[in-house]
């Protein structure tokens, strides 16, 4: 009987060790649902994907810094600056960090096609203060592609001071290299 307890304990051990072993907590997470070649999110509810053509993953400063830009027909775009960049895992988007900060914004343009000098740009900015207000992951990057999730708080700090809430995020990016 104590030989059966013995080699139970051992089951429960390795069965321990090998579930924790196949977490996803810091290695990028899911690539998410994004179509090849965009980015998606949620932005405070409403639906947003990006154009192919108007968005890409940028390794640049060699290998150092990961920019993500995308952007849609409605003149909405994501941008992302991570500094430190490893290749997949995730980073903070943390107002607390002194240098190096990652940074994160949502923008928002209302073209007036009657008069293009009334068109107005509104930047959701993150973070904004001095605490953790997201992060973003990278899941996989292949030669050619860079995959992941997003979600943060942004405030809109030099307009009306509104919060926007982006869940949801994902992207399925062309990469570049420079």
């Amino acid at each position: 009987m104590k030989k059966l307890n013995q080699i139970l304990l051992l089951i429960m051990v390795v069965s321990l060790v090998t579930f924790n072993s196949c977490s996803s907590s810091d290695d990028g997470g899911s690539g998410g649902s994004a179509p090849s070649g965009t980015l998606v999110a949620k932005v405070d509810g409403a639906n947003y994907e990006s154009w192919e053509i108007s968005s890409s993953a940028t390794i640049a400063n060699n290998g150092q810094n990961l920019i993500i830009i995308a952007s849609n027909s409605d003149g909405n775009a994501f941008a992302f600056t991570i500094w430190g960049y490893e290749g997949v895992g995730t980073y903070d988007l943390d107002g607390s960090v002194i240098s190096n900060v990652n940074v994160a914004s949502y923008t928002e343009t209302d073209v007036d096609l009657n008069n293009p000098q009334n068109s107005t740009t509104e930047i959701w900015q993150a973070p904004y203060d001095n605490s953790m207000v997201g992060s973003l992951s990278v899941s996989e990057e292949t030669d050619d592609k860079v995959k992941g999730t997003f979600e943060f708080t942004c405030k809109n700090i030099n307009g009306d001071q509104s919060v926007k809430t982006i869940t949801d995020g994902s992207f399925n990016l062309n990469k570049q290299v420079q």
